[in-house]
């Protein structure tokens, strides 16, 4: 299992998109920085996140003080999105068997 990390926004690069069409089954997504903007239901890449999250049982992380540094906590979020903590992160990285940084 991979923990996929992207900091990217899908406003301006093609990172999600790209780390969407590999990810496996049962891996998770982090969003953090300024990818924490696909987080939104306005979100380009909105529909693709809940595709991947339905059919492949994606977990979808969003860093919550990215999140809150962006103004974001209070925008529509994708309900498929968990906000996590540095502590959560730290927890995750060690769950899994490998984390693959796209950026």
């Amino acid at each position: 299992m991979v923990l996929h990390t992207v900091n990217k926004s899908p406003f301006s690069h093609c990172l999600l998109e790209q780390c969407l069409q590999v990810i496996g089954d049962k891996h998770a997504l982090l969003l953090l920085e300024d990818g924490v903007y696909a987080a939104l239901t306005s979100s380009p890449a909105a529909a693709r996140l809940l595709q991947c999250h339905s059919e492949r049982a994606l977990a979808v992380y969003a860093l919550a003080p990215d999140l809150r540094a962006r103004g974001l906590l209070e925008r529509g979020l994708l309900a498929c999105v968990e906000a996590v903590s540095y502590a959560d992160f730290v927890r995750l990285a060690g769950e899994y068997d490998s984390v693959q940084s796209w950026f």
